[in-house]
Parts: structure tokens; sequence; C-alpha cells
């Protein structure tokens, strides 16, 4: 893969990942680690170092990203900033664990890990059944960051900010109504993401066979492409989803999940779809 067709597939990326995390309260790591894996093997590196370099590039998108995005949601009064900070602080210290953890593991398992990892998200949300009582979400700090802490582990080891995995959490067990989980996981991601970047710089210095201007598992050019553009289309993501009705966004939320999922491990081309 040439330099030009990279920067444009990862241009039109960054524009569907911001989309994706204004509108889902989402990182966009399902889009992300996908597309980067790609570029990066097309160019000739190892599977190994393609799929973290893809984790810590996403992270760093992610914070970049999500930012935006909690800024969004919170001037229209949906997110729960004391929840946000108790959960994110134990998932950022999670996701330096987690991300540790995948320095070690193979490219292949990762790969495995992470897909099982969405499209157990993607189940959860399609068994959701509609509440027969609107409860309120309790204010549980302890409970809190023992969903938090887990959860950042996940995100670390397969370098996603955490709205993926957080998101049916706080539906199903925290009781947060839908916006006000989508508005709460973007802010819980900006210390998610930050924990993740951490952890794999961190364990990303001194290892060879890495793309140019990277710090450890971090590539800078990557996350300059995806954060340019995915930034301001966060801000529209964050417009359209005060006008969709909760079961609209949730209907999106599980089909991007399942595509990207299923397009990760191949299969689409194994039956010889184009898509």
């Amino acid at each position: 893969m040439d330099l030009i067709t990279a920067v444009i597939a990862l241009s039109i990326t960054g524009m569907l990942v911001g989309l994706a995390s204004g509108l889902l309260g989402l990182g966009g790591c399902f889009i992300m680690v996908p597309v980067l894996y790609w570029v990066y093997t097309s160019m000739g590196f190892s599977s190994d170092i393609a799929i973290r370099v893809a984790f810590g590039t996403n992270l760093l998108v992610v914070l970049s990203t999500v930012m935006s995005s909690a800024f969004g949601h919170n001037k229209m009064g949906t997110v729960w900033w004391r929840a946000a900070i108790f959960i994110g602080i134990a998932g950022a210290i999670g996701a330096v664990i987690g991300a540790t953890i995948a320095s070690h593991l193979p490219g292949e398992v990762l790969k495995i890990i992470f897909v099982l990892g969405i499209l157990a998200g993607a189940f959860r949300m399609v068994t959701i059944k509609p509440p027969k009582t609107v409860q309120e979400p309790e204010d549980n700090p302890a409970l809190w960051a023992a969903w938090g802490f887990p959860i950042g582990i996940v995100s670390g080891m397969i370098g996603i900010g955490g709205g993926i995995l957080m998101i049916p959490v706080m539906i199903l067990v925290l009781k947060f109504k839908m916006h006000q989980a989508v508005g709460t996981s973007a802010a819980i991601m900006i210390f998610t993401s930050i924990g993740g970047v951490f952890g794999y710089i961190i364990n990303g210095l001194g290892v060879e066979g890495i793309p140019p201007h990277s710090i450890g598992y971090v590539n800078l050019t990557s996350w300059f492409v995806l954060a340019a553009t995915s930034v301001p289309m966060a801000q529209v993501g964050v417009i359209v989803a005060h006008k969709l009705p909760a079961k609209q966004l949730r209907y999106i939320f599980i089909s991007l999940m399942i595509y990207m999922s299923l397009k990760m491990i191949g299969v689409f081309g194994w039956l010889g779809l184009p898509i």
C-alpha cells in the first residue's frame, strides 16, 4: 500500500469514527482497529506489531475524539460527571494493566480477543429487554469502580476506549437511560484511553520493527490523520444523536459492532462478498 492510499483510507475512517463517537458515545475502535491493522499489514509489518500499534494508536485517537464528543454531550446535559470520574479512574488503572498483558500476547490471539469482545457487547445489546418501570441510576461510587476496573483491563488488552463494553453495563446493571449512558460513556473514555495509551507507549519502547514516527506502540502519523478528521465530525454526531430516539441509537450501535467484527476476522472475504 502506498502512502496516498493509506492517508485517504485513514481520512475516511476518521470521519466515520467521529460520527460514531458523537452519535453513540463510542471511541470508534470497532472501525479504526480493523482499518489500522489492514494498513500496517499491507505495508509489510508483522501481524504482532500491526495489531499492537493499531490498538495503541486507536486509543490516542479515541482520546482526541471523545474529548470533543464529551464536550458536546455535556452541553446537552447528558454527562453525569461524578459517575464518569469514578468509573474512568478505575478503568484507567485497569487499562494500563490490560495494555501490559497485550504486549506479551501473539497478534492472532489479540485479534480473536478483540472480535470476541466486540461481538459479546453487541449480543448483550441485542438481548436487552425494555424495562417495565423506569429506574433512576444509583449513586454508588464503589459499584461504579467495581465495574470500571475490569472493563478497563479488557479495554487496554484490545485497544478500545471501553464504550462498547461500558454502555451495555450502564444500561443493564447501572440503570442509566440510553442518552445518559452515551454521554457519560464519552466522558469515561477520556480516562480509560489515557491509561491505555500510557500502557502501550511504555510497553512498546525499544521494540524493533515498529512503523516510523511511533512512540512505543503509538504511531503519530496515523493518529494525526485520524484525529484531524474525527474530532470535528464528533460534533456532528452529537447533534444527530439528540435528534434520534434511543431505540434507533441502539440498532445503529449493534449493526456497526457486528459488521466490523465479521470484517476483522475475514468472514465476508470467505463468503466472497465485496463489503
